[in-house]
């Protein structure tokens, strides 16, 4: 009999350690670690320490995974009730980057509307954004995260676009296609990574989207046309 037999042997007669229990005491097998013998009970309990011991690894790493979600839970609760209560376009704005740029730590952030707020002369600029870049937008059906390489950055960051590794970036929807985008730039190339998680990204997303639908500001357009802000949005008092 081969290796592969007897194991199917044992497999299929687990009654062969009851009629021969004399064996189990007699058997040696060599030691995993120092390489000398131990008995069979000796070797089950290291494999029952060693198991012990990965499934004790992978309990603290869940419990880090739960303590790093319920943290994010308790940032995304604090910014929807500050959205909830801010009534006018420059409050949004004002709030997303309050909370992105202190709640979140993300150094970069850029609010993109393809239409211009009522009431927001005192706002930086419109700048020029192609159709190449809207027509990507309108395509995301999640968040992008990865390389700000091959994007023009700069349209959205700014003179800080250079110090952008990683960005993640986020259409905003009002029920069909998108009305703007929320870009969050990192010098961290691995903040925002392709085939990271990017279920609270859309729910800050959905937030967004419903809290500048729901304001008043954004009424006249101005085609192919966006405002950004770099390091946050530089929004007057």
């Amino acid at each position: 009999m081969n290796s592969e037999e007897v194991a199917k042997y044992l497999q299929d007669h687990p009654q062969f350690f009851e009629e021969h229990a004399d064996l189990v005491s007699r058997m040696v097998i060599p030691h995993p670690y120092d390489g000398r013998t131990i008995s069979i009970t000796e070797r089950q309990m290291l494999a029952l320490r060693d198991k012990n011991r990965m499934l004790e690894g992978k309990m603290a790493e869940l419990i880090g995974f739960g303590e790093e979600n319920d943290a994010i839970s308790e940032k995304m609760h604090r910014l929807s009730v500050a959205l909830i209560a801010a009534g006018s376009f420059q409050a949004v704005a004002q709030t997303l980057n309050f909370h992105l740029r202190d709640d979140f730590a993300i150094p970069f952030f850029s609010l993109c509307l393809w239409q211009r707020p009522d009431g927001a002369a005192e706002l930086p600029k419109f700048v020029d954004i192609d159709e190449t870049s809207q027509a990507f937008i309108e395509t995301l059906t999640e968040p992008y995260c990865g390389s700000s390489s091959g994007f023009e950055t700069e349209v959205w960051f700014g003179a800080m676009a250079p110090q952008v590794r990683s960005q993640g970036l986020i259409a905003l929807r009002n029920g069909g296609g998108s009305f703007g985008m929320l870009a969050l730039g990192s010098e961290n190339a691995q903040r925002f990574y392709a085939g990271m998680g990017t279920l609270y990204l859309a729910r800050l997303g959905e937030m967004a989207s419903a809290a500048l639908a729901r304001v008043p500001a954004l009424a006249s357009a101005l085609d192919h046309r966006s405002w950004a802000g770099t390091g946050g949005l530089p929004l007057a008092d």
